[in-house]
């Protein structure tokens, strides 16, 4: 059996596995098949990058196994031990897996990936004015915008507005995040207060408010739109926050050892990100919006760690990581020497203290799709 012949096998079997998560949630593996979509756009940071930052930064860790090493062995690129949300939509869709839109040899037939590791909702400018500095990339929200703006112009150059309108508008579906995360982690760890980025996220929300109105404004000339935008995980969950942040006051955690703080950070971003895409349902009725509720796929996960085949023992403990309660150190990160891997990653939610597992990518896609599909206007 050949490589390429290998890798459709594992898509089929992650694709099964998407049926049933647990005895509240069941979902058609390829439900999205009846919203006809033909293209998907993703927008983001590393929650879904599926190549762009390796292309710019070649020795990246993203750019070598263990990243990858579930993914038919092959680093993409993609900040997990394999396959992204992204990857899990496409697929119930009936597509194929986006390529990046760096990637010189891509096929983009079906749409596309603008998502960049390290990217910020905000201009790289408009943080640095406030004393926060982007340390991995210059790209930002808007500049994946104007990338998203050239390639459908380009699209479109040969074609009559009915034509354009089908392939770029109609049948396609765009995801516009997470994103935003990266602008709280740059000023937390910089040093700001939780109650400083606090102040950061109304500009955090309006940035991602910019680029929607800029995608529906575009579904307006061209007919109407599907846009899902993803909300912030609980990040007071994630090893990384959890090591810095760690604390002996046992009253700064909730049930799920989350730090309270930073959860009520991530909830207030996602309580004004609704907000804004609700104004802009009002201002362009022939859009749809949905709104990606990570915060609460993430905790459904926490809540059912047992029946999803986690280890309870270990559920805010990176896989791919070493050091302190968490198996998480930023001296020593996933793939660097002498840093392991653990035995079973589909037992671990945290992959590398930032990022997920696939097998914790492919359970929050399954509530989400549950969550989402009815909100999607879909013909059944």
């Amino acid at each position: 059996m050949t490589t390429k012949s290998i890798f459709y096998v594992f898509l089929l079997i992650s694709l099964s596995l998407l049926v049933i998560v647990s005895s509240s949630v069941t979902v058609n593996p390829q439900i999205l098949t009846t919203c006809q979509f033909d293209t998907i756009y993703q927008l983001g940071d590393s929650t879904s990058d599926t190549g762009n930052f390796i292309r710019d930064s070649p020795l990246s860790p993203f750019a070598r196994l263990p990243y990858g090493q579930d993914f038919s062995l092959n680093s993409t690129g993609r900040s997990s031990n394999g396959l992204l949300i992204i990857d899990y939509l496409a697929m119930s869709s009936g597509l194929p897996l986006l390529d990046a839109y760096s990637n010189p040899n891509g096929t983009f037939d079906h749409g596309l990936n603008f998502a960049v590791a390290g990217s910020t909702a905000m201009l790289v400018t408009d943080l640095a004015a406030q004393n926060i500095s982007n340390p991995a990339t210059n790209n930002s929200l808007m500049t994946q915008i104007d990338e998203l703006f050239l390639h459908l112009f380009y699209l479109c150059e040969n074609q009559t507005d009915t034509e354009c309108a089908q392939k770029t508008s109609k049948s396609a579906l765009f995801i516009v995040g997470d994103i935003g995360a990266n602008d709280y982690n740059y000023a937390l760890f910089q040093g700001k207060t939780i109650e400083q980025v606090k102040a950061l996220v109304p500009q955090v929300v309006a940035a991602i408010k910019m680029a929607l109105s800029e995608v529906t404004w575009y579904g307006g000339v061209y007919g109407a739109s599907r846009i899902i935008v993803p909300g912030s995980f609980p990040i007071g969950c994630l090893p990384n926050y959890l090591t810095r942040f760690q604390t002996n006051d046992s009253s700064a955690y909730d049930e799920f050892h989350c730090l309270k703080d930073l959860n009520n950070l991530a909830s207030y971003h996602n309580e004004l990100l609704q907000q804004a895409i609700q104004e802009i349902r009002i201002e362009n009725p022939n859009s749809v919006l949905v709104y990606g509720d990570y915060f609460n796929a993430y905790e459904w996960m926490l809540e059912n760690a047992k029946s999803q085949g986690f280890d309870e023992s270990s559920m805010q403990k990176a896989c791919c990581g070493v050091g302190g309660d968490y198996d998480f150190s930023s001296e020593r990160l996933c793939g660097s020497p002498g840093v392991s891997v653990c035995p079973n990653p589909d037992e671990r939610i945290s992959w590398d203290g930032i990022h997920l597992t696939q097998k914790a990518y492919q359970h929050m896609t399954s509530w989400l799709i549950h969550d989402i599909f009815p909100k999607l206007a879909c013909r059944v």
